[in-house]
């Protein structure tokens, strides 16, 4: 479908073009939404247009050549040209504006050919005439001047600063470096910017050395631009027709149908479409800036597997102005790209190959120290020793039967040691804190242990399962077979990576894939495929235990639309894909049409992840608080009864030296506690060990 453009160049006379202007406002196209350029041939000399036509002309861009302003220009010229123009019109005022650069350019061509006159030395009338012949025209009734030769080279050689600026006729034609961009508003004109080949445009030009300020390599600063309607919003430049005409959707029916899927409506014959391809496509066109009508014509490719046509000849369509845009799962490639446009993708991009999988038996023989990782055996072994140690002191403070004598570092190991086996019940354990800590110790273990438990079944039962094959080139150096989807650009893609076409086996649908990997070469299948990425999520989705992908293998663009060459659709689609893209709409798409094929089988796990000590971090500072505060208490109720201990020694002292037998002092002091008879469950029992 043809766009009506809103975009004219006007390169005519004045008498012409005054007379465009004035028709195209009475039929309202100097309204929002069009675009008029005017050539230096009429901008020129725009100053000297009827007020009405400038009026009629309001938004439209002229380009015209920059006069620089020059001493020469407005103290000597204006004035002397001003001065003559008043005395043959006394009673008009001034008109600076009405000399054009034409008229600067006629004078300084006059100066030109003085200077030239002068420099050949003419004199007297050295000038003939031709001989009139039948037919001929007016012009052999002038007369040539001798000289004339002589004074072309010396008016082509010679350049001067004019009024008009540097008068350079080098390759006979005069040199104009610098161009205004102006844009006709209120019935006059201002200035937008200045352009010169070197440098791009500008809003300003640095007039002693003829050079553009500020960067031109990214958008130029320029003056605002009012277009016709008084709009400062950029024109499009383009419309849809009014006519009726719809926008032709070429579609084709894929081998994934959740990409793209095509029928026929049996009662209207109309085309029906679904798709992941169709809801972003429709999606897209209700994001553009206008409303747009468009139909579905079906491509037939390749229904069936004895079918020669190809998505090449798909979009080639396009190229052949059969449809205006192709919309289904189309990779971008270069070749295509010579006779089609494409949009931004609106897939991820990329090649892969997919392979099947093998299980692979672990035999490892340190397999039971895989469920923790080595920080976390290294912290529980020392958290088990910490806790034995606190349970020993604290039942050697208690006078528990299985600990006695003095205490030292060897005894203490000795005494660890025999912890790890004597005290599993609590019942053996006979101070209340010692049992305390005992049972948040269990607590703690009884977790790890089910942790490490469940950690290590996974490992040993869990399949482990890597690929039959890790790259593309070891299956071609293997001679291995490869299978390919048909009608598709990879058979050129594998036959430029070196396979050999004997090696290469078509396919048209997912479940030929399938059947052919599961069989294998030895059954007339083949050893991998190679697919679009997008291919591979939809296969892998629904064979997820057998299969796997291997690469990306090779760079592509991903899936696009199709449009001819210099569509000015293509950017407005494009960004509005760009904005399905980036937000929630693609993700709800996908899941619509991709994840609600996907493996109803569990995730395979690897088994690989060991249990961290930042998972139990919080037992681990339990028991360690327990432990510590059990063994602050003892101490502390140690400390307590020897000061009591103390008071009653002395008590007994002085009973003792009233009665004068020190050694029964001494038989007393070692037997007294909290009771008055001795007990072994009493805090502090032996003088020998101190807190």
């Amino acid at each position: 479908m043809a766009m009506q453009t809103r975009v004219f160049i006007v390169h005519m006379s004045s008498t012409r073009a005054s007379l465009i202007f004035t028709m195209a406002k009475d039929a309202g196209m100097m309204s929002k939404g069009f675009v008029w350029i005017i050539t230096n041939g009429l901008a020129n000399i725009i100053d000297l247009l009827n007020p009405s036509v400038i009026e009629a002309m309001n938004g439209v861009i002229g380009i015209r050549f920059h006069v620089p302003k020059s001493q020469k220009l407005d103290t000597s010229f204006l004035i002397r040209w001003n001065k003559i123009y008043q005395r043959y019109n006394p009673n008009k005022l001034p008109l600076n504006k009405s000399i054009t650069i034409v008229g600067l350019w006629a004078y300084d061509t006059v100066w030109a050919l003085a200077q030239a006159a002068e420099k050949v030395g003419l004199s007297g009338n050295r000038n003939k005439r031709l001989q009139p012949h039948k037919n001929s025209t007016c012009l052999d009734s002038l007369a040539i001047s001798i000289n004339g030769a002589e004074l072309l080279t010396e008016i082509v050689q010679n350049k001067f600063q004019g009024v008009s600026g540097t008068f350079d006729l080098t390759e006979r034609q005069l040199q104009v470096s610098t161009l205004q961009i102006i844009n006709v508003i209120g019935g006059t004109w201002r200035h937008i910017g200045f352009w010169t080949s070197k440098n791009g445009l500008s809003r300003h030009l640095n007039q002693n050395e003829l050079e553009i300020t500020g960067s031109s390599a990214s958008m130029p600063n320029l003056n605002l631009v009012s277009w016709p309607g008084e709009s400062i919003e950029i024109p499009r430049g383009w419309e849809f027709p009014t006519s009726g005409k719809k926008l032709r959707v070429g579609v084709t029916s894929s081998a994934y149908p959740e990409f793209i899927s095509t029928s026929k409506d049996p009662v209207t014959n109309a085309t029906r479409v679904s798709g992941l391809s169709i809801d972003i496509f429709e999606n897209a066109l209700k994001r553009l800036p206008f409303a747009l009508s468009y139909e579905y014509q079906a491509f037939d490719i390749a229904g069936d597997s004895t079918s020669s046509r190809s998505y090449d000849d798909f979009i080639y369509q396009v190229y052949l102005q059969r449809y205006d845009i192709a919309v289904a799962d189309i990779t971008i490639i270069y070749n295509r790209s010579l006779y089609v446009d494409f949009t931004i993708p609106y897939t991820e991009s990329g090649v892969g190959m997919i392979v099947p999988v093998k299980e692979k038996v672990n035999s490892n023989m340190w397999i039971f120290l895989k469920p923790l990782s080595q920080g976390m055996w290294f912290k529980s072994i020392i958290f088990i020793i910490y806790t034995r140690i606190a349970i020993c002191l604290l039942e050697y403070l208690s006078g528990n039967r299985y600990l006695h004598g003095s205490f030292s570092l060897k005894q203490l190991g000795i005494q660890i040691l025999k912890f790890f086996f004597i005290f599993e019940e609590k019942d053996m354990l006979e101070y209340f804190l010692s049992r305390v800590v005992h049972r948040v110790w269990k607590i703690v273990l009884l977790v790890l242990a089910s942790s490490y438990t469940a950690s290590l079944a996974s490992i040993l039962t869990v399949q482990q399962l890597s690929p039959t094959l890790t790259d593309i080139h070891e299956l071609q150096k293997q001679g291995g077979y490869v299978g390919f989807h048909q009608g598709s650009y990879m058979e050129g893609l594998l036959v430029d990576i070196g396979f050999d076409r004997s090696k290469m086996r078509p396919y048209h649908t997912p479940d030929d894939f399938h059947v052919a990997l599961s069989n294998g070469v030895e059954n007339g299948g083949v050893d991998a495929l190679v697919l679009d990425v997008p291919y591979i999520k939809l296969f892998l989705a629904k064979y997820c235990k057998r299969y796997t992908m291997v690469g990306p293998i090779y760079k592509s663009a991903g899936f696009a639309f199709a449009l001819p060459k210099r569509s000015p659709l293509l950017a407005e689609l494009s960004k509005a894909i760009i904005n399905i893209t980036g937000g929630d709409t693609i993700i709800q798409i996908e899941k619509k049409w991709i994840d609600q094929n996907s493996c109803q089988h569990d995730e395979e796990m690897d088994g690989s992840g060991a249990i961290t000590f930042g998972g139990f971090r919080g037992l681990f500072l339990l028991t360690g608080f327990v432990t510590a505060c059990s063994i602050l208490v003892a101490f502390l109720m140690c400390h307590y009864k020897r000061q009591e201990e103390s008071g009653h020694i002395q008590d007994a002292d002085k009973g003792n030296k009233e009665n004068g037998d020190c050694n029964d002092d001494i038989d007393n002091r070692a037997t007294i506690s909290v009771s008055g008879s001795p007990n072994t469950n009493s805090i502090c029992h032996d003088p020998i060990m101190t807190c």
